[in-house]
């Protein structure tokens, strides 16, 4: 594509929203931002010789998928892996389409509850929002966008699948991903714009995040998996709660110190007795049993000061 179409075929609202997030995140020179839209284009090198990038389209075409096949965000709500309830599709610029799919997510598929700690309402959704960002941040960065394949987001009552038609690095594997690694991103253009902008880190944190913001949230730990058809993170569900805890055959004090665990963290045999008002014998067969069931685990100071935790 010739430079001089460069105005005719970008958003400039989408170069105004950059902006406004690269000063923010102070990730790239204030003289920079003030160029026009075609030197910005050039400052972050998505210009070979005198043609565009493909990633450019992507990043700030208003309809990339003109130019690029595929190029959107599928949204699927499944009551079974055969019963899908509803579906979205997101479309636009990579821009529009993380900060769309972040809303629909977060206001349609993803449910909250609400309390109050004093006056201030709190609302907790089912999933880490952080987390959740940064498994589609990690889609758009790594899809390989020859494939004509759209990112898809299956969401399900006990988990969250997202996939994306991407390639890890040569010789990489699941475990790599677990550990502090390099940051090599399958379409290293893209991601340097997501960077400058603050979307995301440049030093392969990613992973590890999405895994420190499951257990600080105290849901389990993200599922990675990877073969020739693509990449999936799959995020489950807190299974805490009363309803999947009656299944399990467990008395009202078992569910209530399960309760008391999400905030406390921490509670011994004497705190047992106090709170449910029972027995040592009662409290030591209750949390025994909890144990068990591998709901609970019991510290490794034994006698005095021990004490159990939520089996994470």
């Amino acid at each position: 594509m010739e430079p001089h179409v460069i105005g005719q075929l970008f958003s400039t609202a989408t170069f105004d929203f950059f902006r406004k997030k690269a000063v923010k995140a102070q990730r790239i020179d204030e003289e920079v931002l003030s160029d026009t839209n075609d030197h910005l284009i050039e400052n972050l090198q998505l210009k070979e010789n005198d043609y565009i990038k493909r990633a450019a389209i992507l990043l700030f075409h208003p309809n990339p998928e003109k130019f690029v096949t595929g190029a959107y965000i599928k949204i699927g709500y499944f009551l079974s892996d055969e019963n899908l309830k509803f579906q979205d599709e997101v479309h636009g610029n990579i821009f529009e389409q993380v900060e769309k799919t972040m809303d629909l997510l977060f206001s349609k598929y993803i449910h909250s509850s609400i309390s109050y700690e004093g006056l201030n309402r709190v609302e907790k959704y089912e999933y880490p929002k952080d987390a959740v960002r940064e498994a589609l941040l990690n889609a758009v960065s790594h899809k390989d966008y020859s494939e004509g394949v759209p990112i898809q987001i299956s969401v399900y009552q006990d988990k969250i699948i997202f996939w994306n038609e991407g390639k890890l690095p040569d010789n990489w594997t699941i475990e790599k991903l677990l550990t502090k690694h390099p940051s090599k991103p399958f379409n290293p253009d893209i991601a340097n714009a997501l960077f400058r902008s603050g979307y995301i880190e440049s030093w392969g944190r990613g992973t590890i995040k999405m895994i420190n913001e499951c257990v600080n949230f105290g849901i389990p730990k993200p599922i990675y998996f990877y073969d020739m058809s693509g990449f999936w993170v799959e995020f489950r569900k807190e299974n805490l709660n009363p309803e999947y805890l009656k299944t399990l055959g467990l008395n009202e004090r078992q569910i209530n110190a399960i309760e008391h665990l999400k905030n406390k963290r921490k509670i011994t045999n004497s705190e047992y007795q106090t709170i449910f008002k029972v027995s040592r014998n009662t409290a030591s067969r209750d949390l025994t049993d909890l144990v068990n069931k591998g709901l609970l685990k019991a510290s490794s100071i034994k006698g005095a000061g021990s004490f159990y935790e939520l089996h994470h």
